[in-house]
């Protein structure tokens, strides 16, 4: 500490300035009184994406394949299929996310170098990439992680390759309802202690059960600093009116907006639904009006399920064109309206 020159006296406003300095340094909080060690906001609507999925909804006991993909393309091959489909994505929506499962049989095995090449497309083309890991088919089935033996390789795996990439996410784990809201809480800061290294806003921390609420991760000290994500879908109730669709959603999120992304919500795109036009005895047009709404409203991200799956009704795009270059339309304009009105953009519902 530098002394005051000899003969010298300090001023009153000095002496306060001072003694202001070293409390702050004391107890963490800046001059102004704003705790200095508080984690910064979250800016959640950065995030404008879909998921993309393998045909089998991403549980699997095998590699999972995207749909559009082949488990015989190279990499190179990979890449380039997958730099279409991301281009259409952007083209299509406007995207600028997309969310992507893994599995040990994916990143531990021979896929790997070639899977790379689907995160690495996306990345070069500056789309946010956010990595989650999915439980197996079966009997795997069951809300817990299949093989700590073979999970935690795999985590190892995927950071050692992207944890300086800051396109890419990382979310330990999808809908984790095996475990209590404790023993969740337990396993993501497992994660958080585990790789230091990863920048703890570029990790998502699923909301405990389904990934259906947010509020018991939210209030985890040992998780501050992390991306909450939510799922939310409108065939959880037979009915529910557009007001009980907002309050339902507004309940799973709590206080905790600011760090919340939905990173799966969804309804169906292939039957015609008009999305643009209120329909109070429809659930699903409720339910996407009132949570597209909601989003935008609260300023929270959004990832759409699925932006693409083969032969799912919830698809907001379809494949086009040849497997070798392929290319994507949209299954249901007003539903990618509805995606432009969560993300900031478009024109609210028609009266």
């Amino acid at each position: 500490m530098r002394k005051t020159p000899t003969g010298s006296r300090m001023t009153p406003r000095l002496r306060a300035a001072l003694v202001a300095v070293a409390i702050a340094a004391i107890s963490g909080t800046t001059v102004a009184g704003s705790p200095a060690s508080a984690a910064p906001r979250h800016d959640t609507t950065q995030f404008k994406g879909v998921n993309w999925a393998d045909p089998r909804d991403n549980f699997a006991d095998d590699p999972v394949v995207l749909s559009g993909l082949s488990l015989s393309d190279n990499y190179a091959r990979t890449y380039a299929k997958a730099s279409r489909i991301i281009s259409a994505f952007r083209a299509n929506l406007g995207a600028n996310t997309v969310r992507l499962p893994i599995n040990p049989y994916t990143v531990n095995g021979s896929y790997w170098k070639s899977y790379r090449g689907v995160i690495d497309a996306a990345s070069d083309q500056g789309f946010k990439v956010i990595v989650s890991y999915w439980e197996g088919t079966g009997a795997q089935k069951d809300g817990f992680i299949d093989d700590q033996a073979t999970y935690w390789p795999m985590w190892n795996t995927v950071v050692k390759a992207y944890k300086n990439d800051s396109h890419v996410y990382f979310e330990p784990m999808n809908e984790p309802h095996g475990y209590t809201e404790t023993e969740w809480a337990d396993i993501a800061a497992k994660w958080l202690q585990t790789y230091p290294s990863v920048p703890r806003d570029r990790v998502f921390v699923s909301g405990a059960g389904y990934n259906d609420h947010v509020t018991s991760v939210c209030a985890d000290p040992r998780l501050k600093g992390t991306y909450l994500s939510l799922h939310h879908y409108g065939f959880w109730k037979e009915y529910a009116t557009y007001d009980q669709w907002v309050s339902d959603l507004k309940e799973r999120i709590g206080d905790c907006a600011d760090r919340t992304v939905a990173d799966e919500f969804g309804a169906p795109m292939t039957t015609g639904l008009d999305y643009d036009k209120p329909a109070p005895s429809d659930n699903f047009v409720n339910y996407v009006q009132a949570v597209t709404d909601t989003f935008r409203e609260l300023k929270m991200g959004s990832v759409y399920w699925p932006g693409l799956r083969t032969d799912d009704t919830y698809s907001i795009q379809t494949l086009t064109g040849p497997s070798s270059r392929p290319w994507l339309a949209t299954t249901n304009q007003s539903g990618a309206d509805r995606l432009a009105w969560a993300w900031g953009r478009g024109k609210p519902v028609r009266p």
